[in-house]
């Protein structure tokens, strides 16, 4: 059976296709997106004496997160500590995240992978110790196009002058309020004057944990931290 490496925006897929009983995103449903339900409570009164806690806010932590994982090669050249940090800021923004966030219309658009945990997830093989003493990244770009589209994109520079790139579509599917599923066509690589598919089909399923006009952040399966950042028009 053939292996398949995936560019997927939630990380290096090897497995075949399998049977889901998903559905697509349906926009018949309001697709506003709402923050976090805030429930009231009786107040109750004490008499302490202590400092205010400062509150962060979501775009400091999007600002903080962003600057963190820019210049890094998608995360190739942070140290584990610094990886840790990253997850730390991912984990303090998820608690800002809107209720359903795969009904939030932010999800579409076109985005920029700027980090992922495990930096061969995203492009498999061209994005390997390896890989990369030959194939330099140019671009990875995911775009998500309405209703249930999805395209991603790497393209690199092989031995630093010969431009190609790896692509695939995909359609996505809702699991639940965070889980998408996205099942892959055969990848498409074009090299030089080269242009095919190889490999089969194949899926991904990702939890989109933040989303606003800035970045979306998402988990993998496998449990890979994903960071998008929407490309300016």
């Amino acid at each position: 059976m053939a292996t398949t490496y995936v560019i997927a925006g939630t990380g290096l897929i090897t497995n075949p296709r399998r049977n889901s009983s998903s559905t697509a995103l349906d926009f018949n449903q309001n697709l506003s997106c709402r923050g976090p339900t805030l429930k009231t409570f009786r107040p109750i009164y004490a008499s302490v004496s202590a400092s205010p806690t400062p509150v962060t806010k979501p775009d400091d932590l999007v600002d903080s997160i962003l600057s963190k994982v820019m210049q890094t090669d998608r995360g190739v050249l942070l140290a584990r500590d610094e990886h840790k940090k990253v997850a730390e800021v991912a984990q303090e923004l998820q608690r800002f995240c809107v209720d359903e966030p795969v009904k939030c219309p932010l999800i579409f658009g076109e985005w920029d992978v700027v980090y992922c945990s495990n930096p061969t997830s995203p492009g498999g093989g061209y994005r390997s110790a390896f890989g990369r003493l030959f194939f330099k990244t140019n671009e990875m770009i995911q775009v998500v196009e309405a209703p249930d589209v999805i395209r991603n994109k790497v393209a690199f520079s092989l031995f630093g002058f010969l431009d190609g790139e790896v692509s695939l579509k995909g359609k996505l599917n809702v699991l639940d309020e965070k889980w998408i599923q996205v099942v892959f066509e055969p990848p498409e690589l074009k090299v030089g004057g080269l242009d095919f598919q190889y490999g089969g089909e194949s899926e991904v399923k990702l939890e989109i944990t933040y989303i606003d006009e800035k970045i979306r952040l998402g988990k993998g399966s496998r449990g890979s931290l994903f960071v998008f950042q929407r490309r300016q028009p």
